[in-house]
């Protein structure tokens, strides 16, 4: 990561994306957003069916890995960006009542949303708490399972957000994300301009870099899948993605212990 790189105005910036995304999911974004988009994905339509129709109108993931986390009835889950809920909500399908679902977020908007529409739909087992995934606010060892869609990349401190990742799962943890990677490593005026990372294009680490940051905390990584049916709507995105080869993936992660492979 560069170290011109103006962290705080990164903050505002994504905020601000994510504030709209939240309270005018009709806006123009880089990115598609809403159910057209999950179907696309790989979501189940009869999973959609069930959830908040608010949420996925706000919905902006990248991926789907909801066969990779393979949740189960009881598994405590942590998602990473929550954002409206639509993931969240989700994964409490899959979990039951005696699982439990909490989604982190740092923009006030969408936490909003997502516990109106957690309320509304009587989803007792979700919460929705407010943090950064650099330092996650729960104890160690406190859930199964953690995924995130296309939110790792707007991070700056992607090592610190596995750490604190591996730290918060069990044992025998897993990990399932959706996320934007490159192919190839970004030119420093990309990676140091804060709008391209709010528009998830400059914080796109190269996916060799990012399967590395993964394991380095003691994650086994089982299995990186391009995701070819996601794309970026604006041109400038769009540029990014055929210089460098910014793409979607989808990735599957156990946690070890250390000291054995």
């Amino acid at each position: 990561m560069s170290k011109s790189l103006d962290t705080e105005k990164l903050e505002r910036e994504v905020k601000a994306v994510y504030r709209d995304v939240a309270t005018a999911p009709d806006g123009a974004f880089h990115f598609e957003m809403g159910r057209v988009l999950a179907d696309r994905l790989g979501y189940p339509p009869a999973d959609l069916d069930r959830i908040p129709e608010e949420a996925l109108e706000s919905f902006a993931g990248v991926g789907y890995h909801f066969d990779l986390a393979r949740l189960q009835p009881g598994d405590d889950v942590l998602d990473l960006g929550s954002g409206s809920g639509t993931d969240a909500f989700v994964a409490a399908l899959h979990v039951g009542e005696t699982g439990s679902v909490t989604g982190l977020d740092m923009t006030d908007e969408q936490l909003e949303k997502a516990r109106e529409l957690r309320d509304a739909a009587g989803m007792e087992r979700v919460s929705f708490e407010n943090g950064y995934i650099e330092d996650l606010p729960f104890e160690d060892a406190s859930f199964d399972v953690v995924i995130s869609n296309g939110v790792v990349n707007l991070s700056a401190e992607k090592d610190r957000v596995f750490e604190e990742v591996s730290r918060v799962l069990e044992p025998d943890g897993r990990l399932a994300i959706s996320d934007i990677i490159s192919e190839r490593r970004l030119s420093e005026n990309v990676k140091t301009d804060a709008d391209l990372w709010a528009a998830c294009i400059g914080g796109a680490e190269q996916v060799d870099d990012y399967t590395t940051l993964i394991e380095m905390p003691g994650f086994d990584v089982i299995e990186v899948r391009e995701n070819s049916q996601y794309e970026f709507t604006s041109e400038q995105a769009q540029g990014a993605c055929q210089k460098y080869g910014v793409k979607s993936v989808s990735l599957e992660a156990h946690k070890h212990e250390r000291g054995k492979p």
